[in-house]
């Protein structure tokens, strides 16, 4: 899949597919077994169980000058640390503006958060 990815990233800035690459990492160190999907329409790399919205966990966005790490059911999350943001019913995300942001536990504990509230629908 790294081919489909890059040819994805490719009309993207240097810095943001950077921090693509980065986000993409952790995504799958901590859910090695989440199936990855690209959607070129919506700057979108998902993430899941299966391929429907119902077994989505997250999904990194591309934007001009960030990333965000957005969580499918991200309002049923613990975050204590506050980084979740957004309107919507259940999405929410972390904005990832430099790589730095990735690195921080609190997003890492996000993340597993997430794939374990997830885990029992695979």
């Amino acid at each position: 899949m790294n081919a489909e990815v890059e040819q994805f990233l490719a009309p993207f800035a240097p810095e943001i597919r950077d921090l693509a690459w980065k986000v993409r990492a952790l995504v799958l160190e901590v859910f090695p077994d989440g199936i990855e999907q690209l959607d070129a329409p919506a700057k979108l790399i998902g993430y899941g169980f299966d391929r429907t919205y119902k077994g989505l966990v997250c999904g990194i966005t591309l934007h001009k000058a960030h990333v965000n790490l957005m969580f499918a059911q991200g309002t049923e999350l613990p975050d204590p640390a506050g980084l979740l943001t957004g309107t919507g019913k259940r999405a929410r995300h972390v904005k990832v503006q430099q790589p730095g942001d990735v690195d921080r536990p609190e997003v890492r504990a996000l993340l597993e958060a997430a794939v374990a509230r997830k885990r029992p629908y695979a």
